[in-house]
């Protein structure tokens, strides 16, 4: 299950920086993937799941979140 964490968090990672860049009008995705076909479609799609995969998980796998631990100052 940790390399799956893991490629979900480089999924999502990606995925924030073409959201974070596409609002200078770069689309990460499309330069990378191409503009046309279904591959940027299928790189969005995964983008969405890995972020609710990290979102359902997040809590098991995080040591910040686990009970007992120290709170964020």
């Amino acid at each position: 299950m940790k390399i799956v964490h893991i490629v979900a968090l480089v999924v999502l990672v990606f995925g924030g920086l073409n959201v974070g860049l596409s609002a200078f009008g770069i689309d990460v995705i499309a330069l990378v993937l191409g503009a046309g076909g279904t591959a940027p479609y299928i790189a969005r799609i995964l983008i969405g799941l890995s972020a609710i995969l990290l979102a359902v998980t997040h809590k098991d796998s995080c040591k910040t979140c686990v009970v007992g631990s120290a709170p964020l100052a």
